[in-house]
């Protein structure tokens, strides 16, 4: 595949630090192969009954289209060297995962000094490689789980979803933006205005929007298309509704839409993550894993995404983003890998 850089045995083995008597995830994760295909590789991990494919989109030039700070390069990075080196046990087996790689995204990285246009050219271009691989994963009936980069490429995964289910989508973001931006040429804060536009998205609810960071004319836009939401405030700091009580109202309205659901996470959402518009003002990371396993478990998810994480702007240097980033990225997909096997379990 021309667009993906795969991840393979030797790069797991790499970030695995092995001891005697314990059994890492790096030990038991599927990698792909170069010198085979990635219609091969998904029909191995489709036979063996793994049913995760753990890919990244390491890029920056979403966030940067959208003038905010870069830095969203490394999160896939980081996530593997923390997430492999935890244990295969009888919580969970490695052997439910492949590690398939990243979408090749250096040919469109732009220097600092590139215009907010040229770098929206750019956001276009990936999104065709987004839609062209992850399409693949889900048709050969595997769940992504899509680390980094942008969110704008929640409109690549959208518009791969509805290719393959041949139906709109249900989307959830826990993010403090909408991201339901203007349509003023693609970047990351306009994925899912675009994928409304395009028939993509069927049903949009944010969970933890922060009131007082999303304009008013995206505040109309969102609510013409019929998008819901609970805000931060109302749940964390007016303590109007609980954080259970929305997750319920949630899980109601995106079963009754009778869509697949697209599972969205915006990491700037979680109080001082390194994130390209990282917050004092967040939400607990353990609200955060508990949002996705909830919506993992009780609704017929697609894929997770965990978008925004930038190891680089931890004020502490990038050696403790890479920790933080890379510990918080692997419980998010725990949480979820937990909820879609509690689900299976349940059906």
């Amino acid at each position: 595949m021309q667009y993906l850089l795969p991840f393979t045995q030797l790069r797991c083995q790499q970030l695995v630090t092995p001891r005697a008597g314990e059994t890492k995830l790096a030990q038991t994760v599927l990698t792909h192969n170069p010198n085979i295909s990635l219609e091969e590789t998904l029909n191995t991990a489709k036979n063996n009954q793994i049913r995760f494919v753990i890919m990244g989109i390491g890029e920056d030039i979403g966030p940067r289209a959208n003038l905010g700070r870069g830095g969203a390069t490394d999160a896939f990075e980081s996530a593997m060297a923390q997430f492999l080196n935890l244990q295969s046990n009888r919580f969970f087996n490695g052997k439910q995962c492949l590690v398939l790689g990243q979408i090749k995204t250096d040919d469109l990285q732009l220097p600092e000094d590139a215009s907010a246009d040229a770098l929206r050219a750019n956001v276009e271009t990936l999104d065709k490689r987004v839609i062209e691989i992850t399409a693949q994963v889900m048709a050969a009936g595997l769940e992504p789980i899509v680390i980094g980069g942008g969110h704008n490429n929640a409109y690549g995964l959208l518009m791969a979803a509805k290719q393959i289910y041949h139906k709109q989508i249900a989307a959830v973001n826990l993010d403090p933006h909408s991201d339901f931006r203007p349509r003023e040429g693609r970047h990351s804060g306009n994925g899912f205005s675009y994928a409304a536009a395009s028939g993509a998205l069927g049903y949009y609810h944010v969970l933890g929007m922060h009131e007082l960071k999303n304009s008013e004319e995206t505040l109309s836009q969102l609510s013409a298309f019929g998008g819901h939401w609970h805000t931060l405030q109302s749940i964390w700091v007016r303590r109007e509704i609980s954080l259970t009580s929305a997750l319920d109202d949630i899980v109601t309205k995106l079963n009754s839409s009778q869509l697949p659901v697209a599972l969205e996470l915006d990491l700037d959402s979680i109080t001082n993550m390194p994130s390209s518009a990282s917050t004092a003002a967040g939400i607990p990371l353990l609200d955060a894993l508990h949002y996705v396993h909830t919506i993992a478990k009780n609704t017929p998810c697609t894929y997770l995404h965990l978008a925004e994480a930038a190891p680089s702007c931890h004020v502490a240097g990038i050696s403790a983003g890479y920790r933080e980033t890379g510990q918080s990225i692997s419980e998010l997909i725990y949480a979820y890998i937990q909820g879609r096997n509690q689900a299976q379990q349940i059906s």
